[in-house]
């Protein structure tokens, strides 16, 4: 565990920012960079490594080292997005952590992601929250693709308030994507948490917020809170096949972990 130069240390530090990364050798340093000029800066970060065999580990533990912002390097050798976000989640709460946010790290927060997600903790007293993800501007996006990833978030939404209804939910559907959301400690825990899964096999965000519609009523996305996200996968898969994988693995690619 690697920890990066922070003057106020980590006592203060109640909110902390999981990214697992994988292979990302290539966009991570653009994910740190949007972290590090948050204009709320009082938060520490968890890097999880879910065994990356290029340079992101090298470049996850040099930013830890010269970070202004308390920064944490794990080895989660288990695979799958969903380990290594819950060993991210667990760590930061043996770390003190009371409140919890993720991205990804093929993801550029906006700069006001952090105060956003922690206004809505602490001035509306939510326990989980999502934000809105935007396509990320610096991949050359041709004008299909600057719509294609909102109407992808649009069309999901719209099936799950559908298809996702019962006596047991308190409130109705909303996409809660794992490089958007951001929960309390508390409710982390007895929601069970991030099933230890791989992708493959679960998405381990739906389980998450599907879980946490069982528990609390206190749950809304904010617009103001957003992430910008790689179009890669919308790129690889096709407009309709990633709506198909993402709804039930209805479709299954020959290379999930697209890079």
């Amino acid at each position: 565990m690697t920890q990066g130069r922070g003057t106020s240390g980590l006592a203060s530090h109640r909110l902390f920012v999981v990214v697992p990364f994988y292979q990302e050798e290539r966009l991570l340093p653009a994910t740190l960079a949007a972290l590090s000029a948050q204009s709320d800066t009082e938060f520490s970060i968890v890097l999880v490594d879910n065994g990356s065999t290029d340079a992101s580990s090298a470049i996850a533990n040099r930013f830890a080292a010269t970070s202004a912002i308390p920064t944490h390097v794990l080895v989660e050798p288990q695979k799958g997005t969903g380990a290594a976000a819950d060993t991210g989640f667990r760590t930061a709460m043996a770390l003190g952590a009371t409140l919890i946010a993720r991205t990804d790290a093929d993801c550029l927060p906006r700069q006001d992601w952090v105060a956003c997600l922690r206004d809505a903790f602490e001035r509306e007293g939510l326990e989980f929250v999502a934000g809105r993800i935007r396509p990320r501007a610096d991949e050359g996006l041709s004008l299909c693709e600057r719509w294609v990833l909102p109407l992808m978030v649009l069309l999901a939404e719209r099936y799950g308030r559908y298809a996702r209804r019962g006596p047991q939910f308190r409130y109705p559907y909303f996409m809660a994507a794992g490089n958007n959301l951001a929960i309390t400690s508390a409710l982390y825990e007895r929601a069970g948490g991030f099933p230890r899964t791989a992708i493959e096999v679960a998405h381990e965000d739906r389980a998450l917020s599907e879980r946490v519609r069982e528990l609390t009523d206190r749950a809304a996305v904010r617009d103001d809170m957003v992430v910008f996200n790689s179009v890669r996968r919308v790129r690889a898969y096709g407009f309709v096949n990633v709506l198909r994988w993402y709804r039930n693995h209805g479709y299954t690619p020959s290379v999930v972990d697209v890079r």
